[in-house]
């Protein structure tokens, strides 16, 4: 993985030195929360309705043991002993004291990580593949370009206060497990007409208010000039992007207003006029980033281990987690191991002290020293050897770690909600317990198939509920929490917002309205092997709203407007 230079350890030690300088100022009364509220904001550092919270980048999703072991640190001493990991690949402390904040920057600085940029109008934490380097679908390793693209965008003068923030993401393999398509700018590693590879693309995907999936704005883009070809688009932005409305904002307002083929003459036009020698990679700085991802140097073992199937035969658990929550390496003999934070009734992506260390010692011992943070909100070891599946799965029971369900129904995203932030209309996280309790049953939930689940506390969509194959919003009705649920999103390469199914529903009987619509997909699919949103796609809303309604209101509601149902 990436190692900090010289001037890395220099600007991420000077800007937390800067900012204790702010919070002492702050503190003293000397700055008001109004001349205060742009300087935190720029440390990652929110006010939410209990106390201050501070986002924490994480990088194209990757952390040392060392760096792992640093944050359950900070959760231990300065927050109540947890932390959550988010859909941008980062890691939130809820509970952070103002007072704390500085040493808490000073912390991160001793381990190469930082809060920058993950917050405020600018270019937020990029993410990437969870599996770069060891998919064995994977044309090149994004993690490369994770971080040149870090490098770039960090306080760049031009783009630090953009209309509204602005996220990137980059995946390097067949399979999207990036979301790209669902960014402000997304990115695939493809290969040219010579076998060089460079970069498909995609602009003006988000979610929020006004859901979009992306537009393909150009098919190959040579990786020598991929720098250039962003700052064009982002200068597109910059220039015409609404600042006198917050809801119209954000890049995909614009493209959609301009049509992507306007919007990509202009793009083309702007990026004739940039100086490119100046503003993209040189060859040998490329050859300098790579060198910090080289593959790690495995000789190929057994794809099979006696002991691993004697386990696998005699214990039903351990197959399932086996099934679920393991994945082919690139290398034969070795796997990658995603653990999942999702426990049925427990809170998704929070994970204790003691979790996060177990994890790090876990990252140390099999494997290779490297975890990974999905934007699910689990974490992955990437490269394990088949024959110690069973010493990790077993050191995961102990932390209460071992849940089987990477792709399934209790496998929720969901965003903090009501219960944190200030943003929210309703709570997420008690109808995410409430769901996976109805589930927890793991022949259940893997009979079920793969399926997405997503949930968030408000129109923002932080917990991705556009894209969930069931999503659901929690909106405000005169007062009172109700949730509206919408159905065939997909967050792959097939991507597409959801389709709100009908009239909203009160929390207590969102469990029951999420039943029914797995019942009715498992009456009507094909078979097993048709999944949840292949069989929407197929079937259609109706057979799901006359579950949730009846026929005679189902045919009722089906007329007009519906995302005014709520």
């Amino acid at each position: 993985m990436y190692r900090y230079d010289e001037f890395d350890h220099g600007f991420v030690t000077e800007r937390a030195k800067q900012f204790r300088g702010q919070v002492t100022r702050r503190l003293a009364g000397d700055l008001t929360e109004e001349q205060f509220k742009p300087l935190r904001l720029q440390n990652g550092l929110y006010l939410q309705l209990h106390a201050y919270m501070m986002r924490i980048a994480i990088p194209y999703g990757v952390l040392s043991s060392r760096q792992l072991r640093q944050l359950a640190m900070i959760a231990r001493k300065w927050d109540r002993g947890y932390g959550h990991f988010t859909t941008r690949q980062n890691i939130q402390f809820h509970w952070i004291r103002l007072e704390d904040t500085p040493d808490i920057l000073d912390a991160l600085a001793e381990v190469e990580m930082h809060a920058i940029q993950t917050s405020g109008n600018c270019i937020r934490n990029v993410t990437a593949d969870p599996y770069a380097g060891v998919a064995i679908d994977e044309i090149e390793d994004p993690r490369v370009w994770g971080e040149v693209l870090r490098q770039w965008s960090t306080i760049h003068p031009e783009f630090s206060f953009l209309p509204r923030k602005f996220k990137l993401a980059v995946t390097g393999a067949a399979e999207d497990r990036a979301a790209i398509l669902f960014h402000d700018i997304g990115l695939k590693i493809v290969k040219g007409p010579d076998g060089a590879t460079g970069f498909r693309v995609y602009v003006g995907g988000g979610q929020g208010r006004t859901p979009y999936v992306a537009h393909e704005i150009a098919r190959f883009v040579p990786r020598a000039r991929l720098l250039s070809y962003l700052e064009a688009i982002i200068r597109v932005y910059n220039l015409h992007g609404r600042r006198d409305n917050i809801y119209k904002a954000r890049i995909k307002i614009l493209v959609n207003a301009l049509g992507i083929d306007e919007f990509r003459r202009q793009v083309e036009a702007e990026w004739a006029t940039l100086d490119a020698p100046s503003v993209d990679l040189p060859e040998e700085e490329f050859a300098r980033i790579t060198a910090y991802f080289a593959p790690l140097r495995l000789k190929p073992r057994p794809q099979k281990d006696q002991g691993i199937e004697t386990r696998r035969t005699s214990d039903p658990a351990f197959a399932r987690w086996l099934r679920t929550n393991v994945l082919p390496h690139r290398v034969p003999g070795y796997a990658i191991v995603n653990i999942s934070f999702k426990e049925p009734g427990k809170v998704p992506g929070d994970a204790t002290a003691e979790q996060m260390e177990a994890v790090a010692g876990l990252a140390e011992q099999y494997g290779h020293d490297e975890i990974r943070v999905s934007y699910q909100q689990n974490l992955v070891l990437p490269t394990v050897a088949i024959a110690d599946l069973a010493r990790i799965y077993d050191a995961l029971i102990a932390q209460r770690l071992e849940t089987a369900n990477t792709e399934l129904i209790t496998d929720i995203i969901a965003c903090p909600g009501l219960d944190y932030c200030n943003l929210a209309n309703a709570r997420s996280i008690p109808i995410a317990q409430e769901i996976a309790k109805r589930f927890a049953d793991p022949a259940r939930a893997e009979a079920v198939g793969p399926l997405r689940l997503n949930i968030s506390g408000c129109i923002n969509a932080c917990g991705h509920h556009h894209a969930g194959n069931i999503g659901i919003l929690g909106v405000d009705k005169k007062g009172t929490e109700h949730y509206q649920i919408t159905l065939g999103g997909s967050p792959k390469d097939d991507a597409e917002v959801g389709d709100i199914v009908g009239p909203s529903f009160t929390a207590d009987a969102v469990p029951d309205a999420v039943e029914k619509i797995v019942e009715t997909y498992l009456a009507l699919r094909r078979d097993a092997s048709e999944t949840f949103v292949t069989a929407y796609r197929r079937l259609g809303k109706m057979p799901f709203r006359t579950a949730l309604y009846g026929p005679e209101v189902a045919r009722r509601s089906g007329a007009g407007k519906e995302v005014a149902h709520v």
